[in-house]
């Protein structure tokens, strides 16, 4: 009878989390993908659908053929939408870099702290999660703008002649990226690092490592699992990121997530926009699986 209740147990651990990403991954991508072959057409709502579940299966089929991927094929020919995707991704990768270096040192110094007062630092990494995310951005518009108190500070203390141009321009939208998605960096980067063996790296320094060679030779490398969650759970969103972009970013910047807005709500040109996210879901999605299948082959080699 245990091993029995041992099976189900089993199963239920693998079901649950595939049930989650049937649900609430799958099904979402299934619509978003019928809409990206649909037709626009000026009604409520603005396209006209491929093919609808209520005609049944034999009629799904038969339009199976039938499917355009005419709005996929217009994404390759207006480079707009190219060079959405690439400023995305080089705004998503240069924040993730400057998010990893500042976090870091954070998260080493919490990890060395003493064990008091761990959970204390932890909550203050987590405490700006119990602000609103969109008055947490507003609040830096009040900070970078000419007149803000970034400059005010600057210019009186003479290191500054006059205001800098921060806001509306891609620094600012790098420092909001940053400051959101900072926790989201110490928080695995610390889970990796507080359960680190601290006589390695003991160890290193008697047989002759300086510190800083200690730190590359030991702690890093075995941070290294930490370092990779961190980096995926701040630049996935971040190449999507529309709120950050809009507030903080000038007219002229491109990334995806404000171009996917402007079809969606001011073109109300669904199939495109529809084409355009399930893109950047593949972009984001491939690499995680390619990654995670090379790490899982190389701990079955270690094995």
């Amino acid at each position: 009878m245990s091993n029995i209740a041992s099976a189900i147990v089993r199963r239920l651990v693998i079901i649950i989390p595939y049930s989650w990403l049937l649900i609430f991954f799958l099904i979402p991508f299934f619509i978003v993908f019928r809409i990206s072959v649909s037709e626009t057409a000026v009604a409520m709502p603005p396209y006209v659908p491929v093919f609808a579940l209520s005609e049944g299966f034999a009629a799904f089929w038969e339009k199976v053929s039938q499917f355009s991927l005419d709005n996929y094929v217009w994404l390759t020919q207006d480079a707009l939408y190219l060079n959405a995707y690439l400023s995305s991704v080089v705004i998503a990768g240069i924040s993730t870099f400057f998010t990893l270096l500042i976090a870091y040192p954070i998260a080493y110094g919490m990890a060395q702290a003493p064990r008091s007062i761990r959970s204390t630092l932890l909550m203050l990494v987590i405490l700006p999660f119990w602000t609103s995310f969109l008055i947490r951005v507003y609040a830096w518009i009040s900070i970078l703008k000419p007149e803000g108190l970034l400059n005010q500070l600057l210019l009186s203390v003479g290191i500054i002649d006059h205001p800098l141009i921060i806001l509306n321009t891609n620094t600012a939208i790098y420092i909001g990226i940053v400051y959101s998605y900072l926790p989201f960096m110490v928080l695995p980067l610390y889970s990796a690092l507080e359960k680190m063996d601290g006589t390695l790296t003991e160890a290193a320094q008697d047989l002759g490592c300086t510190p800083i060679r200690a730190f590359w030779r030991v702690t890093f490398p075995l941070s290294i699992p930490g370092v990779v969650a961190g980096c995926m759970l701040v630049f996935i969103p971040a190449v999507g990121e529309f709120v950050i972009p809009d507030l903080l970013g000038g007219s002229e910047t491109l990334m995806i997530g404000k171009t996917l807005w402007n079809e969606f709500n001011a073109n109300r040109d669904w199939p495109v926009s529809s084409a355009v996210a399930a893109i950047l879901l593949l972009i984001l999605v491939v690499p995680i699986v390619l990654f995670q299948n090379a790490q899982a082959k190389a701990e079955s080699r270690d094995r």
